[in-house]
């Protein structure tokens, strides 16, 4: 029942960031502040962006590979290299990647930038850690910016990562997932089975009555 409500919900928070994010706006956590630009994923919208940003804080980064797929206004990735990762940072929305070298600059960061459809653009390359926060929502979007919101109405988005993911996954790398109680996790969890894929909850944290969760996601 909460899913239901959830999904019925989605596209009016949907229209509250769209109305939000009618300019830029600064969005600032744990010392770093970036600049969102309309279109882009509002992280202050949800809580899954601090709760990231939170769980990678404590884990030793310096020197690894890192790779944030799906970054938005990437903060997440700024984190990471402020850290001392070699931070990889894709998304499909252009407004959101030229806002990220700017943002990378202001908080003199080093990040690598790249227009990728999931894993698309990352061909024979090689990440000790791999960080998403997908939509989940199920329903078509019909703009960029809807992409940050919903994942298809036959969930095409985690049809087309899990897909894909097995080609990127070793027996060394960390991948980490970011879902929500109100996503349709058993939906989820069975496409990733699919295709060899399994999911292991690492963490929990609710907030304002919704409950979060990350998942470490690994090879059969």
């Amino acid at each position: 029942m909460k899913f239901i409500l959830k999904r019925i919900f989605s596209p009016f928070l949907k229209k509250a960031s769209s109305l939000y994010l009618r300019k830029p706006r600064n969005f600032s956590y744990n010392g770093i502040s970036v600049m969102v630009m309309p279109s882009v994923f509002p992280p202050f919208m949800t809580h899954s962006t601090k709760i990231l940003v939170d769980f990678i804080t404590p884990i030793e980064l310096s020197g690894k590979t890192f790779l944030e797929l799906g970054c938005g206004c990437g903060i997440v990735s700024i984190s990471a290299a402020k850290k001392g990762a070699i931070v990889t940072a894709t998304d499909i929305n252009e407004t959101a990647l030229a806002a990220l070298e700017k943002n990378g600059r202001i908080n003199d960061v080093k990040l690598d930038i790249l227009y990728s459809d999931l894993f698309q653009n990352l061909h024979e390359r090689y990440y000790d850690f791999i960080i998403i926060n997908p939509p989940y929502y199920p329903r078509n979007p019909k703009s960029i910016a809807e992409n940050a919101w919903f994942c298809g109405e036959d969930f095409n988005y985690f049809e087309n990562l899990f897909l894909q993911l097995p080609q990127f996954t070793t027996l060394d790398n960390q991948i980490y997932m970011i879902l929500s109680e109100d996503c349709a996790l058993e939906k989820i969890e069975a496409i990733a089975l699919k295709n060899g894929m399994v999911f292991n909850s690492i963490l929990e944290k609710k907030v304002v009555g919704e409950k979060n969760y990350i998942f470490k996601i690994a090879r059969l």
